[in-house]
């Protein structure tokens, strides 16, 4: 397969930090499509309005870890978003195969459990700079649905419960709505990552998601990432939608700071 990207970012650019305040490196690209000449053409067109790329199931099962190393190559920041959930020994052998592929961030369920997170961040070690998040719930869970599956309880106290479960076993931080942020920084302070999906642009639809937010709201609330899918993914332009997005998100600094 060629290369997923036209061209190497430089360096400059691809360095990023969970707390730095330039927006495009908060704004996480999720590259979910079916082919790697389709995720080659959104990263083209986005160009340096992000430097980090979401591959997640989809794309992952369509075109296997070819499509991790060519962006790694490329200068782009990967975060493999495959949500681990399995035995410790298990999740644990998958996270040590994903640190090889370079990639920057991935994913695990809390709900795994104590051993399971503690082996994930175990087995990430051998790359000081990946990242392991914990989902804690899924944007597009409501309260209700929780019920239906044997939680009870509000939204927000599934999350800190989870949290606070995924930061004492180690993870660097924690994939949760920004709903949600606000309470987690409160609780917590701020040495960790939240990265929020479930975030659509002022006037977009919500699709599947129940817990929605605009890119100005998830950062004032205290993520440290965003991740846009569709609504850059499924643009006539996905460059400008994307600077669009940054818009939004520096005038949530601003206000921030």
């Amino acid at each position: 397969m060629s290369s997923i990207v036209p061209e190497r970012v430089p360096a400059s650019q691809s360095a990023t930090s969970a707390r730095g305040e330039d927006p495009c490196h908060k704004l996480i690209v999720a590259l979910d499509v079916s082919s790697a000449s389709a995720a080659q053409k959104i990263v083209a067109a986005v160009g340096g309005s992000a430097s980090t790329y979401k591959v997640g199931m989809q794309l992952y099962t369509a075109e296997g870890p070819g499509v991790v190393r060519d962006l790694v190559v490329s200068g782009r920041r990967v975060f493999l978003d495959l949500k681990y959930h399995d035995i410790p020994n298990t999740v644990g052998s998958a996270v040590r195969e994903a640190a090889q592929l370079g990639v920057s961030m991935l994913t695990v369920h809390a709900s795994g459990g104590g051993k399971m997170l503690r082996a994930a961040v175990e087995a990430a070690s051998s790359r000081p700079e990946l990242i392991v998040l914990a989902v804690t719930v899924l944007t597009s869970m409501s309260q209700d649905d929780l019920g239906k599956i044997g939680i009870p309880g509000a939204v927000q106290d599934t999350v800190l419960r989870f949290a606070k479960l995924a930061l004492d076993e180690g993870c660097q931080g924690i994939v949760a709505s920004a709903h949600e942020a606000k309470a987690l920084r409160s609780q917590y302070g701020q040495d960790f990552a939240i990265v929020t999906p479930g975030v659509r642009p002022s006037g977009s639809g919500h699709a599947d998601q129940a817990r929605v937010v605009t890119p100005a709201e998830a950062i004032a609330a205290g993520a440290s990432h965003i991740v846009v899918g569709r609504p850059i993914t499924e643009a006539a332009d996905p460059g400008a939608e994307a600077r669009g997005i940054l818009a939004e998100m520096s005038a949530a600094v601003d206000l921030r700071s």
